[in-house]
This record gives C-alpha cells, sequence and structure tokens, in this order.
C-alpha cells in the first residue's frame, strides 16, 4: 500500500514497534493523540513491553489481560469516525 494510503491509525500501530514509549509518547503529544483513548492504550502497551524484561511473568501476564480489558471496553469506538481513523474512505453502512 502506497504511503499517501495509509491511514493515520495504520501509521501510528505499524510505527509504534519500532518506538521506545517515550518517543511514543512524544508522537502522541505532538499529534493531540492524548484525547485518543486508542494511543494511550498503546502508550501503556509499548510502556509494558519497555519493562517486560523487569517483570515477573505472572505480573506482566496481568498486566497483558488489564490492558486487553480496557481495550475492550472502549467497545466500538470507530463506528462513524471511520474515514478519520482508517484513511480517507467513506464510511459504510452495515
Amino acid at each position: 500500500m502506497p504511503a499517501a494510503t495509509v491511514s493515520p491509525l495504520t501509521w501510528v500501530w505499524s510505527k509504534a514497534m519500532d518506538l521506545d514509549s517515550d518517543a511514543l509518547g512524544r508522537y502522541i503529544s505532538a499529534t493531540e493523540g492524548v484525547s485518543k483513548p486508542w494511543l494511550l492504550l498503546q502508550l501503556r502497551l509499548k510502556k509494558l513491553q519497555d519493562n517486560r524484561d523487569r517483570m515477573e511473568p505472572a505480573a506482566y501476564e496481568a498486566a497483558i489481560a488489564e490492558l486487553h480489558q480496557a481495550l475492550m471496553d472502549l467497545g466500538e469506538w470507530w463506528v462513524g469516525r471511520e474515514a478519520e481513523v482508517f484513511g480517507g474512505g467513506k464510511p459504510h453502512d452495515d
């Protein structure tokens, strides 16, 4: 997919794994992403990944489960915002 057609969300998710949590935090702040809970969850995941080597396996697994639940609690946050979130296409009716 050419870079021009990649949605902002897709770009963030693909690039986040290349960033440490500090760089991701700066990106989120610079792009006013602090109002986007899915980005804050991604930052929490990245911080958890950064600290994994210093955590007990059970604590890491519990933290992952907590993040998963927080993500599920967001629900279908993208509904009605498909064009904004996933890129220039029109939202579709299901």
